[in-house]
C-alpha cells in the first residue's frame, strides 16, 4: 500500500522545493495543494470572477490537471490574496479536497510512497497520513526567500510589501475557521529558519527511514 507524506507548513516555507527533492529522492509522485487554489484563483482573475459569485469559482476547478499547475502565472501577489479568500470558502475546499483525496489511488500505483504538500494535509486532507512534518521558519526569513524567488523570475518586487503580505497571510491562514493552519497533533516540527534545502531533506529521510514501518 502507497504511504502518504504529508508536508504542510505556511507560505515560502520551503515545503515545495523539499517535496520535489523528496519525490526524485523516492520516486514518488507529488501534489502540491496549494498549486490547486493559486490554479483556481488565476482562473477566477483570468475570468474576472466575483469572490462572492461561489458557482462559478467551483466551475474553475474542472480545469485543473497536473500539468498547468507549473505556470509562473500563479505567483503573484494578486494571486495570493485571491487563493487565501477561496481557501476559507467551505464548498470550494470540499471540491478541492476530493481533487486531493483521490491523487494516491489515482497516481500511487506500485509506488511506495505518495507526497502531498500544503497547509492542512495532516490536519484536514489526509489525518491519517504516515509520515506528518510541519516546516516553519521566521516570517522575515521566508519574507526574504519569496523576493528573491520573485526577483529571479524577472519580477520587480520590494521586500517590505512582501514581508508585510506574508504576515497578513499567516494571519489569515492561522485564524480562519475553516482548516486554519496549524501542526497536527502527531506531526513532527522542522524549523527551516536557519538550515538549507540540503539540511531539511537530511531531516526528513532519517525520519522516514527510522520509523518502523518502513
Amino acid at each position: 500500500m502507497t504511504k502518504i507524506i504529508a508536508i504542510d507548513g505556511p507560505a515560502s516555507v520551503g515545503k515545495s522545493t523539499l517535496a520535489k527533492r523528496l519525490s526524485k529522492k523516492f520516486k514518488a509522485p507529488v501534489l502540491y495543494s496549494g498549486k490547486l487554489y493559486r490554479a483556481v484563483a488565476l482562473e477566477i482573475i483570468k475570468q474576472k470572477i466575483n469572490l462572492s459569485n461561489t458557482k462559478e469559482i467551483l466551475k474553475c476547478i474542472n480545469y485543473i490537471n497536473l500539468d498547468n499547475l507549473n505556470s509562473d502565472e500563479l505567483y503573484s501577489s494578486e494571486v495570493d490574496n485571491v487563493s487565501s479568500i477561496i481557501s476559507a470558502k467551505k464548498k470550494i475546499r470540499n471540491k478541492l479536497i476530493t481533487f486531493q483525496r483521490s491523487f494516491p489511488k489515482k497516481y500511487g500505483n506500485n509506488v511506495k510512497f505518495a507526497i502531498i504538500e500544503g497547509r492542512d494535509i495532516g490536519t484536514i486532507i489526509f489525518p491519517g497520513a504516515d509520515y506528518k512534518i510541519f516546516m516553519w521558519a521566521a516570517s522575515e526569513i521566508r519574507a526574504k526567500r519569496r523576493y528573491e524567488q520573485l526577483r529571479k523570475n524577472g519580477k520587480n518586487v520590494r521586500y517590505s510589501k512582501i514581508f508585510s503580505e506574508i504576515n497578513v497571510r499567516d494571519q489569515k491562514d492561522m485564524t480562519r475557521k475553516i482548516a486554519p493552519l496549524m501542526p497536527a497533533a502527531n506531526s513532527v516540527l522542522l524549523d527551516t529558519s536557519y538550515i538549507d534545502i540540503e539540511q531539511a531533506l537530511n531531516a526528513i529521510k532519517n525520519i522516514i527511514q527510522k520509523t518502523k514501518t518502513i
